[in-house]
């Protein structure tokens, strides 16, 4: 059901100064900051050849990736996401299995413009999954 690895989510308490690190001293292409505000972050994706690494800061006072930072002061890998080929066919087979699709379980727009669904962390071995619909 799962496709490749689209990206692997890191929650950052300064956005600009990862950003720098990965420009500088890894060398990689930085994309520029873009505001999420249906999820509530700020991101920057990085691209590699093979997948990519998003940078994610707080957007507002209700962004989970704030709660996440209280708790992880200096950051850490906040997610991972998959593609998939049929995000609703997806979901179903999910929730048939037991896993729990996190909010209402109807896709959101993501910051590639596609649809995203979270899967509950608990189900996965305590790994927050974002399917991505390609």
């Amino acid at each position: 059901m799962i496709g490749r690895l689209n990206h692997v989510a890191i929650a950052v308490p300064d956005l600009e100064a990862a950003a720098e690190q990965y420009r500088g001293a890894l060398g990689a292409t930085v994309g520029a900051p873009r505001d999420e505000p249906d999820h509530g972050v700020t991101v920057i994706f990085i691209e590699l050849p093979n997948t990519k690494i998003e940078l994610l800061h707080p957007l507002g006072e209700d962004s989970p990736i704030k709660g996440f930072l209280e708790k992880n002061p200096a950051g850490g890998i906040h997610h991972v996401c998959y593609e998939v080929e049929d995000i609703r066919a997806a979901r179903d087979r999910l929730r048939d299995s037991g896993a729990r699709v996190l909010g209402d379980g109807e896709p959101k727009i993501g910051a590639h413009g596609k649809p995203v669904l979270f899967l509950h962390p608990k189900d996965f071995n305590g790994c927050l999954i974002e399917l991505e619909e390609v």
